[in-house]
């Protein structure tokens, strides 16, 4: 159970904003979730995607919903709404930059690495 304490309550689910091979993988494993509402887990992010899109819903994800756990964003996405990325800093729900097939993980550009190195002095 998400620690209450900090807001962690009745977040269950993991959301996930990303290309089509990482989704369908995700979504495989069982992380997928529609509300009665209609209201999906995740979003199918391809060249036609507009940023305003991914912005709102990463907004939806983190802000509105008190149902997400954790948020994925692969990385590459992520470079397209940077600074809301960089700005993060709620613990729930807690965001995590992701690889996704054809675009390799890059430590230098993860937002919770560059607080961590910035909170040890490097």
């Amino acid at each position: 159970m998400a620690n209450t304490r900090l807001g962690g309550k009745d977040r269950t689910l993991i959301a996930t904003i990303g290309d089509e091979d990482t989704i369908t993988g995700l979504l495989l494993a069982g992380t997928g979730h529609i509300t009665q509402k209609g209201d999906k887990n995740f979003l199918v992010v391809d060249s036609k995607t507009s940023v305003e899109t991914i912005q709102a819903t990463f907004d939806e994800f983190t802000t509105v919903r008190d149902d997400i756990a954790i948020v994925l964003i692969n990385q590459h996405i992520a470079e397209k709404i940077r600074p809301s990325v960089d700005k993060y800093v709620a613990a729930f729900p807690a965001l995590l930059e992701i690889p996704s097939k054809d675009h390799p993980y890059d430590p230098d550009k993860d937002s919770v690495l560059k607080r961590v190195r910035k909170l040890f002095g490097e």
